[in-house]
Parts: structure tokens; C-alpha cells; sequence
């Protein structure tokens, strides 16, 4: 990766994304796409109707595997670091999990792959090096290091018809399972996953290949170039977390609603009960129910409302905060995720809300995540 000004990388892709015509600024460090000409609306839009390619190099792709080459020794340190299970977990099969503090909050969020001997781990852009140094520190007896590789999420309706068009194994694969394509002679590590609620895959290209198989895709008529800036929006109307905004080191999995990816066997009662970090105040949690959560909200009125932004009750009480917010270009009204107090979530048939909008207020009203519909393949 090389430097681009100041501490900013730039992305293994980055020539090509310039001759595109990107808008490119800076992301947790790196030089990114955030827009092409054609603009964030249209780029949104053609993910929800056929293919966009996104370029996602900058998010850290780990290699984890035992010291003594033992697949127990393995799961084991991985288990006391994270609230996983391997036990029941096939190979071939990526799960979501998050590294948590003693506090129970969210370090960063992760995607990880059971490949047997080894563990493929991806973890956000702006906690790299602190990921792999806290890793690092609890798994002494793993080697962890970094993937040298570019990494693109081809997301939309057409990915499949897309990239079988290139391996046919493609389209054989459901929603988190991963395996090694061929691309255009490359052997190329992915996983049908993604960001943008759509069905879709991530894809790990080797660097000598990497552009080439960009350019053949891009070369297909489903599919645009898509920027940070729709890959913003499209994962906020499916109702997906950011991490650094609706969840960090602040914010519990329970606060979150991400207890899903915590197995019954690492909760209360379970036969791996506890034993991670942040372990005590996950499960009390889970017990007892946190003091604030992260809802959806919508609004009927035509006011932009961003991250931020404070939610006040009728009395003009605050009562939680906007952590993501904008105009969806699907729905046409604004869409925003919130932390807000428990007993508010509650009781919201009662209270009206609304949100403070410099010299406007508002109304929100509680709406179920995601906004619009996941289409995953399962």
C-alpha cells in the first residue's frame, strides 16, 4: 500500500479509481472513493436494482492460525478473546463477532471464517493496528498477520449472474459461506456477504490480479463503480451498524441489538458459559436489560436529520441521541438510527419525539430495522 499525502494509504486500486473519475478524499487513513460522476442517488439506486463494486482494500483482511499448528489451540485463544463458539461452527462458514472491552463495549465489530487450521478474520479500516495489537495481546499463542491482498463487495440483485459468469461455484453458495473462486486464473478467497442489506460477496484478490479482475467486471453492464458515500446509505436503510457510530467501545452488543451473534453457549447457563472479555456486563445485560438501546427512527417531515442530532420527548426532554442519519434515496424520507433511553423505547406508543434540528423539531417515530428489506440468499 503506498502513501498518499500526509499518513493517507492509498488502496491497491487507487490509479484506476482516479481514471474512473472518483471523488476521492480521506477514510480512517486511507485515500477512498467516496463518489464517481454519475453521483451517490444513482450509485445507491443501482445497487438496489442490479450490481455496484465496491472498493472495501482499506478494512484490515487477518490470517490466524495456531503457533503448534493444533486446530484446538486455535479455537480455544480465539474463544477466550471473543464471544465465539466453535463447537458446532462448519468450516467454510463466516459469523459475525466483535472484540469487547472489560466494560462490555464494542472494540470493533469483525467477520470471521472456520477454515479448519486457520481462522479469516476482517476488521474495520480505522482499528487495524489496534485489532491486531489487542489480538495480538490475547492470543499469545496464535500467529496473526495481515493479508496483502485488495479486497472489492460486488452487492446487488445480479452479483450472482454476474460473478458465475466468471467461476460458476458462485452461484452455488448461500448467504455466509465462503470458498476460493477461480477469477480469471486467480484463486480468489470469497464469501457471499456484504454491507448494503443486498445479496452479494466479498471478494480477496490477489495484487498481481487485482485489476484485471476489476476492469472484467466492471466491463459487465449490471455493474457500476460504487462509492463510501453509497455504501453509506445503503447500509443504514438496512438497518447495519457503523462502527465509530452507532457502536464503539461505549456501546454494548445488548445496547446494540447484536446479542444475536453471542452462541447460547457462551451466555448464562451455557456449557462455555461467560469467560470473554466484558463477559459480566454482557450477561447482566442480557439478564436484567440495558438502560438504552439502538432503535431505527423515521420522519414524515422533509428535514434532514443527521448523526448527533439530539432526541427530545414532549416535554422537550432529551432522551437519546441520532448516531446515523440521511435521506434514504429509497424511501424518500428521512431514516436514522438512535441510542435512546430504554424506558423511552418502551413506552413509545405514549411519547411523541421529535429531533432537534438547529431551530426545528422534528417528529421521529420508532420504526423496525431494517427500512428497507434484506435480500440475502440463505
Amino acid at each position: 500500500m503506498s502513501e498518499a499525502g500526509g499518513r493517507e494509504a492509498r488502496v491497491p486500486l487507487d490509479a484506476l479509481h482516479r481514471e474512473l473519475g472518483a471523488k476521492m478524499a480521506g477514510f480512517a487513513g486511507w485515500q477512498m472513493p467516496i463518489q464517481y460522476p454519475t453521483g451517490l442517488k444513482t450509485e445507491h439506486l443501482h445497487t438496489r436494482t442490479r450490481a455496484g463494486l465496491f472498493d472495501v482494500s482499506h478494512m484490515g483482511q487477518l490470517s490466524i492460525r495456531a503457533r503448534d499448528g493444533r486446530t484446538d489451540t486455535l479455537h480455544r485463544q480465539l474463544e477466550a478473546a471473543l464471544p465465539i463458539d466453535f463447537d458446532g461452527w462448519p468450516e467454510g462458514l463466516q459469523r459475525y463477532s466483535y472484540l469487547l472491552n472489560e466494560q462490555g463495549g464494542i472494540e470493533d465489530d469483525l467477520m470471521l471464517v472456520n477454515r479448519g487450521d486457520e481462522v479469516r478474520m476482517v476488521v474495520n479500516a480505522g482499528n487495524r493496528e489496534p485489532d491486531l495489537a489487542l489480538l495480538r495481546q490475547r492470543c499469545t499463542d496464535l500467529s496473526i498477520d495481515w493479508i496483502d491482498a485488495a479486497l472489492v463487495a460486488l452487492q446487488g440483485p445480479m452479483a450472482e449472474e454476474v460473478l458465475a459468469r466468471l467461476d460458476p461455484q458462485a452461484a452455488q453458495m448461500l448467504f455466509m459461506q465462503a470458498r476460493d473462486l477461480d477469477l480469471l486464473g486467480a484463486r480468489c478467497f470469497t464469501t457471499r456477504s456484504g454491507y448494503t442489506g443486498e445479496d452479494g460477496y466479498e471478494i480477496s484478490l490477489p495484487l498481481a490480479q487485482a485489476e484485471a479482475i476489476v476492469r472484467r467486471l466492471l466491463a459487465d453492464p449490471a455493474v457500476a463503480p460504487i462509492g463510501l458515500g453509497a455504501r453509506d446509505t445503503l447500509r443504514l436503510e438496512a438497518g447495519l451498524p457503523l462502527h465509530g457510530s452507532d457502536i464503539s467501545p461505549t456501546v454494548s452488543p445488548v445496547e446494540a441489538g447484536l446479542a444475536f451473534a453471542i452462541p447460547k453457549s457462551r451466555r448464562a447457563d451455557g456449557l462455555k458459559a461467560g469467560g470473554f472479555p466484558g463477559a459480566t456486563v454482557v450477561l447482566q445485560q442480557l439478564r436484567d436489560g440495558p438502560r438504552r438501546r439502538l432503535v431505527g427512527l423515521s420522519s414524515f417531515e422533509p428535514v434532514p436529520i443527521r448523526a448527533h442530532a439530539v432526541i427530545v420527548d414532549d416535554q422537550d426532554r432529551p432522551v437519546g441521541e441520532v448516531t446515523s442519519g440521511t435521506v434514504s434515496p429509497s424511501l424518500g424520507t428521512p431514516v436514522m438510527m438512535a441510542l435512546l433511553r430504554a424506558d423511552v423505547v418502551r413506552d413509545s406508543g405514549s411519547t411523541a419525539l421529535r429531533a432537534v434540528v438547529r431551530d426545528k423539531r422534528p417528529g421521529v417515530h420508532l420504526t423496525p430495522l431494517p427500512f428497507v428489506p434484506k435480500r440475502y440468499r440463505r
